[in-house]
Order: C-alpha cells, then sequence, then structure tokens
C-alpha cells in the first residue's frame, strides 16, 4: 500500500524519537490512537535496561496499553523505523494494532516481509494493514551511522 503524507510525518517523528536512543540501536516507534493522537513514544532500551525485550515497539505498547488501561489497541497505528523483528510483529498482533507503518526494511530479522511475515499470517486472528518503506532511505541512514 502506498503511503501518506500522514504516515511520513508520523515517520518523521519516529525518527526524532530513534535519534534521541543514545547507547542503544537507533529505532524509535510511536504508537497513534485511531484519532492520530500520540498515545505513546519509544526508542529501544536494551542497553540503558538490561532487558533483551526492551524493543521500541514493545515499550511502546506496554506505555499504551497501561494509558488506555486495556491491552487492546484496536483502532491504533504503529509507527516504527525498523521492521519489527518476530517478538515486536507477535506482539503487535496480539495487541490488536490495526496499521503498522515502518521504514527501513531488516534482511536480517525482519517479520513484516523479509525473513517472515508474522503480520499476514493467515493463520492469525488479527491481520493489520501495512505500510513499508516509509522514509525508508532516513530510517536506513541513521541505522548505518550508528552501526560505522
Amino acid at each position: 500500500m502506498a503511503a501518506t503524507p500522514r504516515h511520513e510525518a508520523w515517520m518523521r517523528r519516529a525518527l526524532e524519537v530513534a535519534a534521541a536512543a543514545g547507547e542503544d540501536v537507533p529505532v524509535g516507534a510511536v504508537l497513534l490512537d485511531a484519532e492520530g493522537r500520540e498515545m505513546a513514544a519509544a526508542g529501544n532500551q536494551r542497553e540503558a535496561t538490561g532487558d533483551p525485550t526492551a524493543h521500541a515497539e514493545i515499550l511502546v505498547l506496554r506505555r499504551a496499553a497501561e494509558r488506555a488501561g486495556a491491552w487492546r489497541l484496536d483502532g491504533s497505528t504503529l509507527v516504527v523505523t525498523l521492521e519489527p523483528c518476530t517478538m515486536c510483529a507477535g506482539a503487535l498482533v496480539l495487541a490488536r494494532v490495526s496499521t503498522l507503518v515502518f521504514g527501513a526494511w531488516e534482511p536480517k530479522t525482519g517479520a513484516v516481509g523479509s525473513l517472515w511475515d508474522v503480520v499476514r499470517d493467515r493463520r492469525l486472528n488479527h491481520r493489520p494493514e501495512v505500510y513499508s518503506g516509509v522514509l525508508a532511505d532516513e530510517c536506513a541512514a541513521l541505522l548505518r551511522d550508528f552501526f560505522r
């Protein structure tokens, strides 16, 4: 599906969050409600917390669910600078996120089409709408710079 200017604006916000990741791999995620209001934002915090599950997507889902008072995040949009891994793709499916927007592709661990396609697996009871490659060059450049 083709991204919209709104998706690009949201991705710019996720890029801001990613850029503030400190020692961690610069991945940023933002969760928006059905009206496009930001519910939560987070960057990777694995290094900062010593928690292997502290990916940006997981943190943002936890924060948004806590604020909403419910684990079901129906109608929400998750915007993330890097294609989610299997853990994060599974979590967003379980949280009932309606739309996923991601930037750079992750050929080594990506689970939204690169290596696996968890979010489109017909055996699951929920499949979000997906917009991929949104500001992919900018998202990839942030990661390339970090790993230099």
